[in-house]
């Protein structure tokens, strides 16, 4: 009954309209109005994703709620949006955030306010599209789409160095997205289509795959950010308004390991396969190596940035210990568990960083010169006892307590490294060390240290309005934490034939038996 709505164009253009009708607004004066309107319209988004989880059938791995218009004739450009499992929960990662972000930003934001809506509301509904786009110029759209108002938000709501840091932002990540559009008109020319799903099992020597592979992995790369393309992110985030670092954090991050799922690991598999050790490396880097960065520094925000490429290090480590995995033990079960977490590792980062931002950028907000610093802060359980009690649970989210969203994606990417390589899972493991060290020690020092001047003994807990999206965050955290299955039944059959198209011709006439999607 549901595929029969065009739910997905709705998803996407609902949150545009919104912007449109917020910017109408007028000024500041009508601030409250914009602000009415941006929430009803981030509420109704999240609502309409009850339908599609519904209508979602678990059982198929094909694309659902398929929506096809022929858009530019001349080059057979579609118009084509559909979703499977792993779209399916990044669409509702997205409209969930977007509805915090909108909440945080009612009592945040105090200028412009209907164009830091507006902003936000373009923002989100170009992210889903990027999660629903099954055409390559489509995809491409959305993928630039989403830079602008994001680029927006950093320069006028960022801090004293926004001007550098959002262009910084911009020209790293339009950088990438060139060489990826070079490779889809590539494609384009071997196949007469820009449908993505049409460049799955093409014939390419491994050469072009190689070639290919490259271009995908500039794009893609910026985006996770790994190691050594990663230092426009601790700017963006340091100057970013919060609502900025939190959608930077929990969505646009995720927008680069999707790209290797969606494009790299389907369309060139044997690249994949001869450069997974490359991957490996860059992922086990940014784990450890930006976790010891992380413990020294002295910004809050730049703190939780680091912390992020370190998390997002087991994404991509994820990903690529699927060609290690089964071409040592050809055991696919070890192979999917692998690439299960890596998306569940996605999910559960949004809610735990998402949260951390969320929780510095109110304590800057409140701090007398918006200091980061955590020098300057100290005794703040003191004052904001309730606060305190949120962000000790989103800090050990962080951490990777048992329980938490932080422990089960990492907890199985690690245990299906172990079963091929010992010195991979040992330092991917590392990162559990590293993760108390920086937060912990953060922690104690904002929240128990000695209180060091009036403005932090003065501080007012958090309002009703901040309750509100802790709560929310504070959900899905224990609801990832304590039952990832209902996840895992979206994922199941979705991540089982993506593994079937990511592995090389070879390899997987060696693991055919096990192929059934209800063994895995």
């Amino acid at each position: 009954m549901f595929e029969q709505l065009p739910l997905l164009t709705i998803l996407i253009w609902l949150p545009v309209i919104g912007a449109i009708l917020v910017l109408c607004t007028g000024g500041d004066k009508n601030a409250n109005q914009a602000r009415a309107i941006a929430v009803t319209i981030a509420v109704i988004n999240l609502l309409l994703c009850v339908p599609l989880y519904l209508g979602f059938d678990t059982g198929r791995y094909d694309m659902q709620f398929l929506e096809d218009h022929l858009w530019i004739n001349a080059y057979q450009v579609h118009y084509a949006l559909g979703i499977d499992g792993i779209s399916l929960v990044m669409v509702m990662l997205t409209n969930f955030t977007g509805l915090l972000v909108v909440i945080a930003g009612c009592q945040s934001i105090k200028t412009r306010v209907a164009q830091y809506m507006a902003a936000f509301l373009i923002m989100q509904g170009m992210i889903i599209g990027v999660f629903c786009a099954m055409d390559a110029i489509l995809f491409y759209v959305f993928w630039e789409g989403m830079l602008i108002p994001m680029y927006l938000s950093i320069g006028m709501w960022g801090s004293a160095n926004r001007s550098y840091a959002s262009i910084k932002f911009f020209l790293f990540t339009f950088f990438g997205s060139i060489l990826m559009l070079v490779a889809l008109i590539y494609l384009y020319d071997q196949t007469g289509s820009f449908m993505i799903q049409n460049y799955y099992g093409l014939p390419l020597s491994l050469s072009v795959q190689k070639y290919i592979f490259i271009a995908f992995l500039f794009a893609f790369a910026v985006k996770v950010p790994m190691f050594p393309l990663h230092t426009w992110l601790p700017d963006a985030h340091t100057e970013a308004p919060a609502g900025g670092s939190v959608v930077l954090a929990a969505l646009m991050l995720k927008l680069g390991v999707y790209g290797f799922l969606r494009f790299s690991m389907p369309i060139v598999p044997q690249a994949c396969q001869e450069l997974a050790w490359l991957m490996i490396v860059l992922s086990l880097i940014a784990i450890v190596y930006i976790g010891l960065v992380a413990i020294v520094q002295s910004d809050m925000k730049k703190l939780i940035a680091y912390s992020s490429i370190a998390h997002m290090g087991f994404a991509t480590l994820g990903c690529f210990m699927v060609y290690d995995i089964v071409t040592h033990t050809h055991a696919l079960q070890d192979a999917y568990m692998s690439l299960e977490g890596a998306v569940i590792q996605m999910i559960a980062h949004a809610f735990g960083s998402g949260a951390m931002f969320l929780g510095v950028g109110m304590l800057s907000e409140r701090f007398y010169n918006h200091s980061r610093l955590i020098k300057d802060y100290g005794g703040v359980a003191n004052s904001m006892p309730v606060f305190a009690a949120f962000f000790m649970l989103f800090a050990l989210s962080n951490v990777g307590l048992p329980g938490t969203a932080g422990f089960v994606g990492e907890f199985m990417i690690v245990l299906s490294a172990f079963q091929t390589h010992f010195w991979v899972a040992l330092f991917a493991a590392l990162t559990l060390i590293l993760s108390a060290s920086y937060t912990l020690w953060m922690y104690k020092r904002v929240f128990f240290g000695p209180v060091g001047n009036d403005y932090v003994a003065n501080f007012q807990d958090v309002s009703w309005i901040e309750k509100i999206n802790y709560i929310l965050l504070a959900a899905g955290v224990f609801f990832v934490g304590l039952y990832p299955q209902a996840i895992i039944d979206v994922l199941r059959v979705t991540i089982g034939h993506l593994l079937l198209q990511s592995i090389p011709t070879d390899l997987a006439m060696n693991v055919s038996k096990q192929i059934f999607f209800g063994s895995l």
